[in-house]
């Protein structure tokens, strides 16, 4: 019984341990996420916030999302109900039904003047992004609304190219699938794409659908500005984006596909400063 009672109590340090390792990593990501947007409103008042976007479809180093499912990562996750009619804003408390098709695109969810950021969990780690509504209102409403409703929650990244993006938000992981309607571009100036930019994978203009993509390495900042910036990733940039990118398929005739391991989402956390 002794030994029993003394098994109990380390098992319940070791989880208390735990609980507060998790805790002050959230602490540390919540304090950068608050630097970067101090950085950020200092950047507004002198002219704008960096941006984030894009590819190429007939690039080898692209970001299309023409890909057939047979060339495709092969896990799926498009469990979950389709929304008919009209596209009702979605709670923001987390609860939420999961959704993974709608008749038509959302309409305003999100609130003028309000920061979003997103805490994107992965089987690679965590990773915060700031998103940029001033400069895209368009994408980061409808980032915000899926993501509300679950819609990226267990789906895999399907494409990763070294040193230049990983390609994720397809539930269906063949590079073809939507939430079911498009919206319209909001492209940046040129220049405009670094490392971390999160961008609107597309397939010609105005095809954004649910599609994005995390610039990796320096080839993926040299992109054309074609493609809708609306994010930048603040947390996680020495961390999980290398450990994505390190997953990233060398060779140049697969163009990404699939990845050399699974990259999956777990959940995208939203909230509004």
């Amino acid at each position: 019984m002794g030994t029993d009672k003394r098994t109990r109590k380390k098992e319940n340090r070791r989880l208390r341990q735990d609980r507060d390792a998790k805790s002050f990593q959230r602490q540390k990501m919540r304090k950068n996420i608050i630097r970067i947007l101090v950085v950020l409103g200092i950047i507004v008042g002198v002219g704008g916030i960096i941006a984030v976007s894009g590819d190429d479809a007939t690039d080898t180093n692209s970001t299309d999302t023409t890909i057939t499912s047979d060339t495709a990562a092969a896990s799926t996750n498009t469990s979950g109900r389709t929304i008919t009619g009209e596209t009702p804003c979605p709670a923001t408390d987390g609860s939420e039904e999961r959704a993974v098709s709608f008749e038509q695109a959302p309409p305003t969810c999100i609130t003028e003047g309000a920061v979003y950021t997103a805490v994107v969990t992965t089987n690679k780690g965590e990773f915060a992004i700031v998103l940029d509504a001033e400069k895209a209102p368009l994408a980061v409403n409808n980032f915000v609304t899926l993501a509300r409703y679950k819609y990226f929650d267990g789906t895999v990244c399907h494409r990763a190219i070294p040193g230049f993006v990983v390609q994720c938000g397809d539930p269906t992981a063949s590079g073809s699938g939507d939430p079911g309607y498009s919206f319209a571009d909001e492209l940046p100036q040129a220049g405009e794409y670094v490392i971390g930019s999160i961008a609107m994978a597309n397939s010609g203009p105005n095809t954004n659908g649910s599609q994005f993509f995390i610039i990796t390495g320096s080839e993926g900042a040299q992109l054309p500005p074609n493609y809708t910036l609306f994010g930048q990733v603040s947390d996680g940039l020495e961390t999980t984006v290398p450990a994505l990118d390190a997953a990233a398929n060398p060779d140049p005739a697969a163009n990404g596909v699939p990845p050399l391991e699974e990259l999956q989402i777990i959940s995208v956390v939203i909230a509004e400063i």
